[in-house]
């Protein structure tokens, strides 16, 4: 029988955004940055793997899980990773993890403040495509105006339990294998968010933020940012997924200086999730690495 899924770990505001940790202790500091329409609770399985290398915080992006909205209502790119960035001057150099969107993040935080990331990781980045797939159309049709708020609005009509279930399918390769209790948990999550003021501003708004970046020109593309990353980086994708293709991780290995690049033959989307011992592993190993004072080479 499958054992049952840890808790999710406590959170706390540190500063203007919601955060999850595990306990204090582990010799160094790890930041993990979830996808569009996802929260910190994407990450407490990978982070418990992860409890005795390092000490972690996951974070709500401004909008998400129980962040609040942002001040300024800026839900771009930029913006998200600038309260990234106030959780790294809070936590100190950290090793920097993002999936998804959080990817996209991550690489900007990392080009931008090589300060602050001792190490990259990242679990299907979504960095600019020129052939997306059809779950990054969906999202350019939902960062339409005016077709975007009413696409949300009817899609929240469909009971919670539909929504979820549409959704793991979609990012899990195989969704038969998600724990009941973590899709009761994303149930509850978005049952709650359903009744936020600002939940679907935040959707929309940061689902516009990551169609911008994929046409976005000039010396400030994330392409030309992840040219610019000076942590060592591991780039973890799934053959199986079905809204960042895996050829683009070969791009992302000819792109990021110092580069691994793993392929997981049964993971999807969100590989952190679905298999969170393996990719515990390739991070551990990258890691390691780091606190040696070795870069990951490609291969």
């Amino acid at each position: 029988m499958t054992r049952e899924p840890i808790p999710h770990w406590p959170g706390r505001m540190v500063g203007s955004v919601h955060v999850r940790s595990t306990p204090e202790g582990a010799p160094e500091q790890a930041v993990f940055v979830h996808g569009l329409a996802g929260s910190a609770t994407n990450w407490t399985d990978l982070m418990d793997e992860l409890k005795d290398d390092v000490t972690g915080h996951a974070v709500d992006l401004p909008g998400a899980g129980h962040s609040p909205a942002p001040e300024d209502g800026d839900y771009s790119v930029a913006g998200h990773a600038r309260a990234v960035i106030g959780l790294l001057e809070h936590t100190g150099p950290a090793h920097l993890f993002g999936n998804s969107l959080g990817g996209a993040v991550s690489v900007r935080v990392a080009a931008d403040r090589p300060d602050l990331v001792r190490s990259l990781t990242l679990v299907s980045p979504a960095l600019p495509d020129l052939l997306p797939r059809y779950g990054p159309v969906r999202v350019a049709a939902a960062a339409t105006p005016r077709i975007g708020e009413w696409f949300i609005d009817k899609l929240r009509l469909l009971p919670a339990e539909q929504r979820i279930n549409a959704s793991f399918a979609m990012v899990w390769a195989d969704v038969t294998a998600v724990h009941p209790v973590r899709l009761r948990d994303a149930v509850e999550e978005l049952r709650w968010r359903d009744g936020l003021p600002y939940a679907v501003a935040a959707m929309i708004g940061s689902a516009r933020g990551i169609v911008a970046e994929y046409f976005r020109r000039g010396e400030d593309t994330l392409w030309r940012c992840a040219a610019r990353v000076q942590a060592p980086t591991l780039i973890v994708h799934g053959r199986h997924d079905r809204l960042v293709r895996p050829a683009m991780a070969a791009k992302a290995a000819r792109t990021f200086p110092q580069v691994r690049l793993v392929l997981l033959p049964r993971a999807g989307h969100v590989a952190m999730m679905e298999m969170p011992s393996v990719v515990a592993a390739e991070a551990r190993r990258l890691i390691g690495e780091t606190r040696l004072g070795n870069a990951p080479v490609t291969g």
